[in-house]
C-alpha cells in the first residue's frame, strides 16, 4: 500500500498540439466503442492515447480528464470482452496508487466487481481510497463510500466494518445524521438476515404453498413422463416428432426453468396448457380407438 500524500509536483501542462491529437484519439475510441463495436479496437487506442500522455503530469486538468477518459472508455470495452477480471489491474498500471484514482473511476470499478458477482475485489483499493485524507474533499467521495458500504461491504457481510466506517472519520465526512442512520438501519438488517438465514432456510411467507404446488405439477408431469415413456418409446405407432416435442417440453420444463423464481411459473403454466394440447392431439384418437372397440 502506497502512502497517501497531499503534496504535488510540479506540473508539466499539455501542450496545445498535444491537446488536440489526445482528443482525437478519445474521440475515436468512443466511435469505434459506441458505434462500430470494436472493442479490441477501441481499447488499444485507449492504450495509445495513455501512452501519450505518460510524459505529462496530471496536475494540468486537461491532462487528468483526457486520462480518466481513456480509462472509463477502457474499462468498458474491457467489460465488453469479458475481460473484466484485469479491470482493476489496468487501472492501476495507469495511476500507480490505489488512493490516486479518480472517483468516477473508482465507482466503475465497484458497480462492474458488483455486477459480476466479485465484490471483494475492490474491498482493499476502495478501503485505502477512502482512508486516503486528500480523496475526502474530492467530488464524488460520499459517492465512493455509499457503493462500497452497499456492493462491498454488505454483500461480504462485513457488517462490523460498515458500521465502523459509517461511525467513522469516512462517515462523517461522507454522510449526513440522517444518512448515517439510514445505513446503519441497512447494516442491521444485514445482519439479522445473516442470522436468520442458517436457523430458517427456506422460510418464507409463500413456502409451503410454493412447495405444494410445485410437488403437484412435478408429480403429474412424473407420471406424464412414464405414460409417455411406455407407449411412445415402447412402439412405433407414434411420429417422432411428436415425440421429440414432448422430450424438449419436458428437458425446459425440468432443466432450464429455475423453480425458484417466481417468474417460472408463469412459463409452468404455459407448458402445461402447451402440454395438455398436445396430450389431446397425441393420445385422443388411441382413446376414441379403444373405447369404440370396448363397445363393439
Amino acid at each position: 500500500m502506497s502512502s497517501c500524500s497531499t503534496s504535488l509536483p510540479p506540473a508539466r501542462l499539455c501542450s496545445p498540439p498535444l491537446t488536440s491529437s489526445v482528443f482525437s484519439m478519445l474521440d475515436t475510441a468512443a466511435e469505434q466503442m459506441m458505434v462500430h463495436k470494436d472493442f479490441p479496437a477501441a481499447f488499444d487506442t485507449c492504450n495509445t492515447g495513455l501512452e501519450s500522455l505518460s510524459d505529462m503530469e496530471l496536475e494540468d486538468n486537461r491532462c487528468a480528464e483526457f486520462k480518466a477518459g481513456f480509462c472509463i472508455l477502457g474499462i468498458q470495452a474491457l467489460a465488453e470482452m469479458n475481460q473484466w477480471q484485469g479491470v482493476l489491474s489496468w487501472v492501476l498500471q495507469q495511476y500507480e496508487e490505489q488512493e490516486k484514482i479518480p472517483s468516477k473511476i473508482m465507482q466503475m470499478c465497484i458497480l462492474l466487481y458488483s455486477k459480476v458477482g466479485e465484490p471483494a475485489v475492490m474491498q482493499e483499493a476502495a478501503r485505502v481510497w477512502l482512508h486516503c485524507p486528500a480523496n475526502s474533499r474530492v467530488t464524488g467521495f460520499r459517492t465512493v463510500a455509499e457503493l462500497y458500504l452497499l456492493h462491498v461491504l454488505v454483500p461480504l457481510g462485513h457488517t462490523d466494518e460498515a458500521v465502523e466506517l459509517i461511525a467513522g472519520e469516512v462517515g462523517s465526512n461522507a454522510f449526513t445524521e440522517d444518512q448515517k442512520q439510514t445505513a446503519l438501519d441497512v447494516v442491521e438488517e444485514k445482519r439479522q438476515q445473516d442470522l436468520e438465514q442458517p436457523l430458517n432456510p427456506g422460510n418464507g411467507p409463500n413456502s409451503e404453498t410454493t412447495v405444494s404446488s410445485q410437488g403437484a405439477v412435478t408429480h403429474k408431469l412424473q407420471a406424464m413422463f412414464r405414460f409417455i415413456y411406455r407407449k411412445l418409446l415402447g412402439s412405433g405407432s407414434f411420429s417422432l416428432r411428436r415425440v421429440f416435442l414432448a422430450a424438449v417440453l419436458l428437458y425446459m420444463l425440468f432443466f432450464r426453468l429455475d423453480p425458484a423464481l417466481p417468474s417460472s411459473f408463469i412459463w409452468i403454466s404455459k407448458l402445461l396448457q402447451l402440454l395438455r394440447q398436445m396430450w389431446r392431439a397425441m393420445f385422443a384418437p388411441y382413446y376414441q380407438a379403444l373405447n369404440q372397440s370396448k363397445e363393439l
